[in-house]
């Protein structure tokens, strides 16, 4: 199988650091064989990171993952186990209980790896301060050329405590959030620069800090296979200089992104 680099969690254990999305997929009948397909397109090209939730189709997109991924080397979703679980959104149950009932599912053998989704500093930091919060693996933030407030905080917060953040909407999917990205004239010299197509400057520019993992979602094998290629894109300083005049770093902290 291809190699897709990785990074490493806080306890070592390697992580892809580029994946695959399912928001949205596995809603359409019509679309089901189209979609596997892309998955298993990814799969094949060594992109075994696969991120899915129950708000996904309300299940459906969990269904979907498990009916793309049966055949290969492990059966999955109908597993006993997953090899990583988020907290989706901060809610009204303390940290601290939402922690020790994680930290169960780990000693029972049902997870692996915990980690947490939609957190900024503060919510970081007030995870840390409860018993086992620091063993957190991985923190999910909306993180795109467009929207780089993760830079300002949340990203040299993580580096310091050598926890990966995994970039979702890397491609600016949803809304308004990729409103002027593609259409950018700077986003479209690089892309020409590279012989690379906007989006996989977009991705390009995600991959670019070695702490980030991205899990762009794509339901067409070809857009899969598209963004494996992305990898292989080296921005130089001129093209970051270039794509920042419309799309700066933020110099003060902002509100988090979320979608």
């Amino acid at each position: 199988m291809p190699f897709i680099e990785t990074v490493a969690m806080p306890d070592g254990t390697p992580m892809p650091r580029l994946g695959m999305g399912t928001w949205y997929l596995g809603e359409r009948a019509s679309a089901r064989e189209r979609e596997i397909a892309a998955l298993r397109a990814g799969i094949d090209a060594g992109v075994t990171l696969i991120d899915t939730a129950e708000m996904c189709g309300n299940g459906a997109a969990e269904e979907l993952v498990g009916e793309a991924i049966r055949g290969y080397d492990r059966e999955r979703l109908g597993t006993d186990y997953l090899d990583l679980y988020l907290l989706h959104w901060r809610g009204a149950i303390p940290l601290a209980e939402t922690v020790a009932c994680m930290e169960q599912l780990v000693e029972d053998g049902l997870i692996r790896h915990r980690g947490v989704s939609n957190f900024d500093t503060d919510d970081l930091e007030e995870l840390f301060s409860v018993p086992g919060g620091d063993r957190c693996a991985v923190n999910q933030d909306l993180y795109h050329l467009g929207s780089r407030g993760v830079e300002y905080d949340v990203l040299p917060w993580m580096r310091a405590e050598h926890m990966p953040l995994m970039a979702y909407c890397p491609l600016a999917q949803a809304g308004d959030l990729r409103r002027g990205l593609l259409s950018d004239p700077g986003v479209v010299e690089v892309a020409r620069a590279h012989d690379a197509t906007p989006m996989q400057v977009l991705l390009a520019f995600v991959l670019r800090d070695q702490l980030v993992v991205a899990i762009p979602r794509s339901g067409d094998a070809d857009h899969v296979l598209e963004n494996v290629r992305a990898r292989d894109i080296e921005l130089t300083a001129d093209d970051l200089s270039l794509l920042s005049r419309s799309f700066p770093a933020p110099g003060h902290p902002v509100p988090l992104d979320i979608v």
